[in-house]
Order: C-alpha cells, then structure tokens, then sequence
C-alpha cells in the first residue's frame, strides 16, 4: 500500500473541526477562506493552488481544451483565480464561481473577468463546454458530491474536469470542508474509466499523492447519485 502522509489540508481541519459545527456549506468554506486554513503562503485556495504546485496543470489544460474544442470554461470552485490566471486561455470563454462571496469580489475588482458566486451543489450553474472542479469534491460529503453532480448534468455542461488518484483504494465519506482522496472509478460513484488523465505531477507530503490528476468525464455519462 502506498505510504500517503497526512496533507496540511486535512490536518489543519482535524485541528479545527468544532468551529465548523453547525454551519452551512457557505459559511464552512468563508471560514476556511478567512482562517487561511488550508496554510499556504501564495494562494488562500490552499497549497495545491500555488504556481509551483499547478506548473504541469497550467502547461497542459490549455492543450487539452484545444483537443476538446471547447469555447466555454466553467472554473467551479475558482477560488483566488491565482494560478488560473497565468493560464493561457486564448478563444475560451472563462467563468469563474464560487461559493465564497468575499472571492468573488476580490477576483472581479483585482482580474476583471467574470466571476459568479454560485453553490456547485444548490445553484442554477451555466452550461459550459468544460466544468473544471479542481480540489473541490475532495472538501464534499458523499452526499453534496451526488448533489453537485446531478446539478452539473442539469446544466447541459458538457465535461467535466475533476480531481481524482488513480491509486487511491477506497472512497471515504467526510464532513463538508475536510479532506480526503477519490477515485471515482470506485463506489460509491462507479463512473467509469476517465476518457483523459492530465498527471498533476503532486509532490505535496512528500510526493505521497503523486498518482494526484485531474481527469475528464462526459457529464451526460455520469449515473445520478452514483448508481448504475
């Protein structure tokens, strides 16, 4: 099995958990935004969100949406946009949301592009060629991943663009706003093998989640609530 130490991410949430009781997705995630829980320096979007850490992600998204010919983008959650802005997003249409209304400002008056706030598991979402959902499902319950879901498949999107480990064994259930790995092949979810993998190339604890990528799925062929 591989050796996965635990992630700053996860242990900074363990260390903090009785201050999320009680509180909805919204104010779950203000909180983490206005704490810096996730304890990067760069990016309050967390370590994983620092440009050293999207170097691989940066060089390949803008090759694969060329491959997809895709002329919308829906960066759901786009939390600081740090990274996302050195991306080289020539004829893509960008919309960035997230649930967190104090980063949608911040990005609106700081990047002048367009930015919603939207709730991935509640919110009316826009259609989009490609959903790009990087490090967000990791943060969910089973129970509002199923939710985001059927609420991307409403959205007449066409792709999504998801975070998930090729080598992960197991899918474990968590509050909303701790971590943990998926791997969407497995149950609870059974999606099927992924049609694209882009390897992040993670070297975060100590390159325990290399085999980390973003990996792309038809949103229409996703089964509702994980079931075939």
């Amino acid at each position: 099995m591989k050796r996965r130490p635990p992630v700053t991410a996860k242990v900074r949430f363990d260390e903090r958990r009785d201050e999320f009781a009680g509180m909805d997705l919204a104010g779950r995630f203000t909180r983490v935004r206005e704490t810096n829980l996730w304890g990067a320096e760069e990016s309050v979007s967390g370590l994983g969100s620092e440009l050293a850490a999207t170097a691989k992600v940066r060089e390949e998204l803008p090759r694969l949406l060329a491959d997809l010919e895709a002329k919308s983008l829906l960066d759901i959650p786009c939390g600081d946009f740090r990274w996302m802005s050195e991306v080289d997003l020539a004829g893509v249409r960008y919309l960035g949301g997230d649930i967190v209304a104090s980063l949608v400002e911040e990005n609106r008056a700081k990047y002048g592009r367009e930015f919603l706030r939207l709730d991935l598991c509640a919110d009316e979402l826009p259609r989009a060629d490609v959903v790009l959902c990087r490090d967000c499902l990791v943060h969910l319950s089973c129970a509002n991943i199923r939710r985001a879901v059927e609420n991307l498949m409403r959205s007449g999107s066409e792709w999504l663009l998801t975070t998930h480990f090729l080598e992960c064994e197991k899918n474990q259930d968590i509050e909303d706003g701790d971590w943990r790995m998926l791997n969407f092949e497995l149950p609870p979810f059974l999606w099927g093998p992924p049609r694209r993998v882009l390897v992040e190339e993670c070297t975060e604890s100590g390159g325990g989640y290399e085999d980390k990528t973003l990996a792309l799925w038809r949103i229409a062929d996703l089964t509702r609530s994980g079931r075939r």
